[in-house]
C-alpha cells in the first residue's frame, strides 16, 4: 500500500520501507554516503527507535500508528544562507495537507506543526549536506502523530485525538508527498515570495500578542521572517527584534 503514491514527478518513486529503524535521517545519510539514494528517494518506517528532533530532543512514536520518514532532495539552486526557504516550503506543505482533515493546524517557527489549541502534532528536521557549490543534499525528516493517543503528553496531540477517529496514514502520506513536491517545484522556480506569504497565513501566533522569553519574559507579536529565517517579533515598546533558532521561546 505504501508503494502507491499520488501523481508525482520524482518524489517517492524510490521508497525504502522498514518495519523498524533507529533513525530514518541517519539511515538516509548513510545511504547517501554510499551513493545508494537519489533525489526523491524516501525512507519510511513503522517503528523509529531513536528518532531525533530539534535541540537534540528524542522523537518517540508508537509503532505502526504514525508517519515517520525521511526524503532526499538536492536543492543546489539554494545558497547555504537560504536554507530556511526549504524549511518554509516543507512546513507549509505539511500544514496544508493536515488542514485538509482538521481545522486549526499551524506552523510554529521554526519547524513544528501545531494545533493552535491542543499542541504539537508533528515536527520536521532538515539536515543539509554542503559542498563548495552549495547544498548538495537535504535530508528532510518528518514525524507526524496520526493514530497515536497522546493523552500522556499534554502538550502534544494527534489526528486521532483531534477528530475522535483513526485515519488511513498511507493516504495522508500520498497527499503529503504530492504537496511537498508541488511546493519544492515552486521554490525551484523562484516563487519564494508567494511561499512566504502562504507560510505567514499558516503561522502560529502570527500578528497576535503573545508571551515570549529571550532571557526575560516579554509580550510581543510575530510580524515576519527575515531573509535568513530569523523570527521577527515586535515588542510592546515598539522595537523589532530578530531571533535565530534557540534565541527565543514561546511561553
Amino acid at each position: 500500500m505504501y508503494k502507491i503514491l499520488a501523481n508525482t514527478v520524482f518524489l517517492g518513486k524510490d521508497i525504502h520501507f522498514l518495519t523498524e529503524c533507529h533513525s530514518t535521517n541517519d539511515l538516509a545519510l548513510e545511504k547517501i554516503k554510499r551513493k545508494e539514494l537519489a533525489e526523491g528517494s524516501i525512507i519510511i518506517t513503522d517503528a523509529q527507535t531513536k528518532g531525533r528532533g530539534q535541540r537534540g530532543n528524542r522523537w518517540w512514536s508508537e509503532p505502526g500508528k504514525n508517519l515517520t520518514f525521511s526524503l532526499v532532495l538536492s536543492p543546489f539552486f539554494l545558497d547555504p544562507s537560504e536554507q530556511f526557504e526549504l524549511n518554509i516550503a516543507v512546513s507549509l506543505a505539511v500544514a496544508e495537507t493536515l488542514s485538509g482533515y482538521v481545522t486549526g493546524i499551524k506552523v510554529k517557527w521554526p519547524n513544528d506543526i501545531m494545533h493552535e489549541v491542543c499542541g504539537k502534532i508533528g515536527g520536521i528536521l532538515i539536515e543539509n549536506i554542503l559542498n563548495q557549490k552549495g547544498i548538495e543534499h537535504a535530508i528532510v525528516g518528518i514525524g507526524l502523530n496520526i493514530n497515536q493517543q497522546m493523552l500522556a503528553l499534554p502538550s502534544s496531540t494527534s489526528m486521532s485525538d483531534l477528530t475522535g477517529r483513526e485515519w488511513d496514514k498511507w493516504e495522508i502520506f500520498r497527499l503529503l508527498i504530492q504537496k511537498i513536491e508541488q511546493y519544492y517545484i515552486f521554490l525551484k522556480k523562484g516563487q519564494r515570495r508567494r511561499l512566504r506569504e502562504l507560510y505567514m497565513e499558516n503561522m502560529f501566533r502570527f500578528g497576535t500578542l503573545g508571551l515570549f522569553n529571550d532571557g526575560a519574559d516579554f509580550q510581543g507579536k510575530i510580524i515576519g521572517i527575515g531573509e535568513a529565517g530569523k523570527l521577527i517579533i515586535e515588542k510592546t515598546d515598539g522595537s523589532h527584534n530578530h531571533y535565530a533558532f534557540k534565541e527565543v521561546r514561546y511561553l
